[in-house]
């Protein structure tokens, strides 16, 4: 007997009866405003033009009452568009691609691991299995002081590090937007665990021999999130300075942070993170509006550090040893999903269509009323955006997410491509992703951006932006010589 298809019909009905009620909801004062447009439309073309004549000379309009009506209509609409916000665009922005001569294939990983603790075979071992099930590629990169056996984490090596990073991702976009180092007014650079003294910040100023009355900052400390948290420093700064600019530098330097002794959750650290920078230029210049690949609509920060369990999930201390490294705590998928819900709980009222946001509610009420054991309805947040650039972090933190917004392969193939190809770049990983997306020809005008990372402290931050013309794939950047190569499948070990 030949098999049998399975009946989908139940499930074809289900799905268009979900497309009608989105499509309801979604468009209920549109749906209510066309009849009674077309109802008034009707009657004044019924009455002709004497009678509507006669309505309007009924009303006695008195010369005084229809002048001040003008000037209060035309005074609040001055009001309000003076005290509207500016738009933000990004302008463009620019990856640091590292050489070849950086690169870390698992084996030469594996080897120095090997010499470096030799006494330390289980931590080797532990180090081996992490690498396996990590998601990274043969092509990750690590700053050149780490290659020497022993690492050389001196001073001059971790400034060198920096000087290689920051200024390739500065150069490439000052190329790409044709902006002169002196017409940048903001400077914004982050890194969170390399703070030396003069700042980065000052170290850009110094070699692009910027303007004396440049506003810079230097963040530090604030984690894999801090690209997003810089974003919102410059969007209040440009909301306050008309005309401007604003460059963001996101980096991570690794050189000082190599972790050398034998606590495995120092090691994790050492698997994951690999060398990475951005460069990003924010404008609210009229002139900047057409040009612009993206304008700025949203960002939600939420921040967990008055919980000690989140605060230290995430925390650089000495080991017994005495040598420092990061520490990673084993709950700490757990923190973030608790972080990144109380994020999506202020996203999504300003980005879910009101059909979710209904369901939502109505499912809330339910629980409260009726029964505290109805599953909670998990907004599809596939209605608002486009494309999700979730920090890769790890194999982990992508699936976690995937499984909390219940994404396809398709909306999280950015963040694993990038984690494959460019491992754990902190900060600027967001931007590796980004630009994934623009290689693949897959970003159009209109598109919506779901920017997710978490950091330290504990911290889960987002940005939305909305694509702002059509966007070719680039010729150049950091994806131009692999882009199709990719998506690849990623086994789940990989075995060494």
């Amino acid at each position: 007997m030949p098999p049998t298809l399975p009946d989908f019909s139940s499930s074809v009905k289900l799905k268009y009866v979900k497309l009608g009620y989105q499509y309801l909801v979604n468009h209920f004062l549109t749906l209510v405003l066309i009849p009674i447009m077309v109802t008034v439309l009707l009657e004044i073309l019924r009455l002709g033009p004497d009678e509507i004549v006669n309505s309007i000379k009924s009303l006695h309009i008195n010369l005084v009452q229809a002048l001040s009506s003008f000037f209060l209509v035309l005074f609040i609409s001055t009001v309000y568009f003076m005290s509207k916000p500016r738009s933000i665009f990004l302008v463009d922005y620019a990856c640091f691609k590292p050489p070849v001569t950086c690169r870390v294939p698992f084996a030469t990983f594996m080897e120095h691991s090997r010499l470096i603790l030799a006494s330390e075979p289980k931590s080797v071992e532990f180090q081996m299995r992490i690498l396996e099930r990590s998601g990274l590629g043969e092509e990750t990169c690590l700053p050149p002081a780490i290659h020497y056996i022993p690492p050389t984490p001196t001073m001059e090596a971790s400034r060198g590090e920096a000087e290689l990073v920051i200024f390739s991702a500065m150069d490439s976009l000052f190329k790409k937007t044709g902006l002169k180092p002196k017409d940048v007014d903001i400077l914004i650079v982050n890194c969170s665990l390399f703070s030396p003294t003069p700042s980065l910040s000052a170290m850009v100023i110094n070699k692009y021999k910027m303007r004396s009355n440049i506003e810079s900052f230097n963040l530090s400390g604030m984690g894999c999130s801090a690209g997003l948290i810089s974003i919102d420093l410059a969007r209040d700064l440009l909301q306050t300075h008309p005309n401007s600019n604003a460059v963001v530098v996101s980096t991570e330097i690794i050189t000082p942070n190599y972790y050398r002794g034998n606590q495995r959750p120092m090691l994790l650290p050492n698997c994951l993170f690999r060398v990475g920078s951005a460069a990003i230029l924010l404008s609210n210049k009229r002139s900047d509006r057409y040009r612009a690949k993206y304008k700025l609509v949203h960002v939600v920060r939420t921040h967990r550090g008055a919980d000690d369990r989140s605060y230290r999930c995430v925390f650089e201390e000495e080991d017994p040893q005495g040598k420092v490294g990061i520490s990673l705590s084993k709950d700490l998928m757990v923190i973030a999903g608790e972080a990144l819900k109380s994020n999506i709980t202020t996203i999504g009222p300003l980005v879910l269509p009101a059909s979710e946001q209904l369901l939502f509610l109505l499912t809330l009420i339910g629980r409260k009323i009726f029964n505290p054991k109805w599953k909670p309805y998990i907004p599809d947040f596939k209605q608002a955006f486009e494309h999700f650039c979730i920090h890769a972090g790890g194999r982990a933190v992508i699936d976690e997410l995937q499984k909390k917004l219940q994404l396809s392969a398709e909306h999280v193939e950015a963040s694993r491509m990038t984690l494959h190809r460019f491992g754990n770049t902190s900060s600027s990983s967001l931007w590796y992703e980004l630009s994934y997306i623009e290689a693949k020809g897959r970003m159009k005008k209109g598109d919506r951006v779901w920017q997710i990372a978490f950091g330290s402290g504990f911290k889960c931050n987002s940005a939305v932006w909305k694509c702002n013309r059509r966007i070719k794939p680039p010729t150049d950047g950091p994806w131009s010589d692999c882009i199709d190569r990719y998506p690849i499948h990623i086994p789940e070990v990989v075995k060494i």
